[in-house]
C-alpha cells in the first residue's frame, strides 16, 4: 500500500510539473509594427520596449489565462508600404488577434485601411494623432477596431496655436513634413492661429529623407517671420533646423511633439535652441506615471521622456488586460474588452506587477477594472479616440522642460470658441 501511495504521489508530482512546464511554454502573441528604423526610428524603438515592459509586468503577475503575453515585432522602416506587408504577415500567417502600431500616422493609416479593418483585427496605435483616423471611423471604414492612446491633432493644433500667441509668435513661417500627419497638423494649427490673431508668412511642405532642404528653407524665409513652426521628426527636423540657422533664420522655434527629442537637440545644438517651444500630448499623473518613470530606463536604456514611450506602455497594458477580460483570442471579444479595461465604474488599477496581479484577480472574479495608466485615466469614444491635456514645454540648457499645461477643459473651451 505504501509503495502504491508513493507511486501515485510521484505521478501526481510529475503531472503537476508537466502542467507548470506547459503553462510556461504557452504564449499569446500580439503583433507589433513599429518604426524601428527610418525618420521615426527613435519613437518606434521606445514604443516597442514599452510594450515589452508592459507584457513583462503582466506575465510576472501571472500572465493571461495561464499563458505569457509575447510580441512578434516587425520594423515598418517608417514606410507605409513596408508596414502593410509586415501587418499582412502577422494577420494572415501568424494569426495574431491584435496589432499594436504604428507610431506615426502615415504608417498606422495604411495598416488600418489595408489590413486590420478588412480583417476585423484590433489595432491600437500609441502615437498616431492624425484627424484622418477619426474621420475613417466616422465614415464607417474602421469596423470599430481602431484605438489610440494619444489625442488627435485636431486638438493639439489648437493648443499649439494658443501657446504660440502666448509666447509672442505673431508672424510665423511653417515648414512641415508632407504626409497625413504634417498636413493635418498644420491645417488645424493654421485655422486656430489665424483666428487668435497670428499671421502665417509662408507654408512650405517637404518630402522625407531629402539630402538637402535648402530650397524649402529659402522659400520659408521670405516675408521676415519672427519664428519658424517646424512640424517634423528628429532626423529630418534637425537637418531643416540647421539649414534654417545657417541661412540666417531667426532662432526662435515652435516645435511639434516629435521634436521633444534629445537626438534633435544634440544634432541642432542647444545654443541655437534657447528660444524653442513645443507642445505634446500630456499626462494627468497617476501612480502608473511614477512607476514608469522610475523603472523604464533600467528596462529599456531609453529615457522615459521619449514622446512615444509612456503611451506605448499604456497601449500594451490595455491590450494585455483586454485579452484577459475577453477570455479568448477572438478579436471581436477583445475589441469589446478594450472598453472594459478602462471601465469608469471599475476598481482603479495602475502599472506594475502587483497592480496587474490585483487586476487579474478582479477579472477572474468577474469584477470591473479601470486601468489608470502612465498618461493618466483615459476612456475611448466610439471611434477609439481619447481626450486629454497638453504639455507646454521649452528647451532650457539642452533639456526639454515643462513650461505649463493646457487642460482638456481648456482646449475644449478654446475649440468651442473658435468654432462659433
Amino acid at each position: 500500500m505504501r509503495n502504491t501511495i508513493l507511486k501515485l504521489t510521484s505521478a501526481l508530482a510529475l503531472i503537476t510539473l508537466a502542467g507548470v512546464a506547459h503553462a510556461a511554454d504557452c504564449k499569446i502573441t500580439v503583433g507589433l509594427v513599429m518604426e524601428l528604423t527610418g525618420p521615426a526610428g527613435e519613437y518606434g524603438q521606445a514604443g516597442a520596449k514599452s510594450v515589452e515592459m508592459a507584457f513583462r509586468d503582466i506575465n510576472a503577475a501571472g500572465g493571461v489565462r495561464g499563458c505569457d503575453l509575447a510580441t512578434d515585432t516587425r520594423d515598418s522602416q517608417s514606410q507605409g508600404n513596408v508596414a502593410v506587408d509586415a501587418a499582412t504577415q502577422l494577420v494572415q500567417v501568424k494569426k495574431v488577434p491584435v496589432i499594436i502600431g504604428g507610431i506615426i500616422s502615415s504608417v498606422s493609416i495604411p495598416i488600418l485601411t489595408s489590413v486590420t479593418a478588412p480583417a476585423k483585427i484590433v489595432q491600437v496605435s500609441p502615437a498616431s494623432s492624425s484627424p484622418t483616423l477619426t474621420a475613417l471611423g466616422r465614415d464607417g471604414k474602421t469596423n470599430g477596431i481602431f484605438f489610440r492612446t494619444i489625442t488627435s491633432d485636431a486638438l493639439q493644433g489648437v493648443a499649439a496655436a494658443k501657446y504660440a500667441i502666448d509666447k509672442g509668435f505673431k508672424k510665423l513661417s511653417i515648414i512641415h513634413v508632407n504626409n497625413d500627419f504634417g498636413v493635418n497638423m498644420v491645417a488645424e494649427f493654421s485655422r486656430a492661429y489665424k483666428a487668435l490673431g497670428g499671421t502665417i508668412v509662408s507654408d512650405t511642405p517637404y518630402n522625407e529623407k531629402q539630402s538637402s532642404y535648402a530650397s524649402e528653407v529659402t522659400a520659408a524665409m521670405a516675408g521676415e517671420p519672427d519664428g519658424l513652426y517646424l512640424v517634423s521628426t528628429p532626423v529630418d527636423g534637425a537637418t531643416v533646423a540647421r539649414t534654417w540657422i545657417s541661412q540666417g533664420g531667426v532662432q526662435k522655434f515652435l516645435l511639434n511633439d516629435g521634436m521633444n527629442s534629445p537626438d534633435f537637440i544634440d544634432s541642432v545644438g542647444a545654443d541655437y535652441l534657447k528660444d524653442a517651444y513645443g507642445t505634446s500630448s500630456g499626462t494627468s499623473p497617476t501612480a502608473s506615471t511614477d512607476y514608469f518613470n522610475k523603472n523604464y530606463k533600467e528596462f529599456s536604456g531609453i529615457e522615459p521622456s521619449n514622446p512615444a514611450a509612456d503611451r506605448s506602455y499604456d497601449a500594451g497594458a490595455i491590450v494585455g488586460l483586454a485579452i484577459a477580460i475577453a477570455g479568448s483570442d477572438d478579436p471581436a471579444k477583445i475589441k469589446d474588452a478594450i472598453y472594459k479595461a478602462v471601465d469608469p465604474t471599475g476598481t482603479p488599477i495602475y502599472a506594475g506587477k502587483e497592480e496587474f496581479a490585483k487586476a487579474l484577480g478582479l477579472i477572474k472574479d468577474g469584477k470591473p477594472i479601470r486601468y489608470e495608466g502612465v498618461i493618466g485615466p483615459v476612456s475611448f469614444d466610439k471611434y477609439g479616440d481619447i481626450t486629454g491635456p497638453f504639455r507646454l514645454w521649452k528647451i532650457v540648457d539642452g533639456k526639454v522642460t515643462t513650461d505649463g499645461e493646457m487642460t482638456t477643459d481648456d482646449v475644449n473651451a478654446l475649440q468651442a470658441k473658435l468654432n462659433k
